[in-house]
């Protein structure tokens, strides 16, 4: 068995071992061989001007991508919430 994992090997499959939450707390995200600090994928989109204008002016002196990044994380969060209502 491999070191870098912490759960056992499978019965059912010698080749892999199972995945754990741990194994996944401990994964290094890479693209190609460099290491991606965040789950963030960099885009390029065309939003409304007065929306960029809104987002700037309530971020202030924070990035407001940032702003509307997590006003749609929690649009979204919220939608899937009521889903399952």
């Amino acid at each position: 068995m491999n070191n870098l994992y912490s759960s056992k090997i499978s019965d059912e499959n010698d080749e892999y071992p199972e995945v754990t939450q741990d194994d996944l707390d401990r994964a290094v995200f890479r693209v190609g061989l460099k290491p991606v600090s965040s789950h963030k994928q960099h885009i390029t989109i065309l939003l409304d001007t007065v929306l960029i204008e809104y987002f700037k002016a309530k971020a202030g002196k924070t990035d407001y991508q940032i702003l509307i990044n997590d006003t749609l994380r929690r649009v979204v969060r919220e939608e899937l919430y009521h889903r399952t209502c």
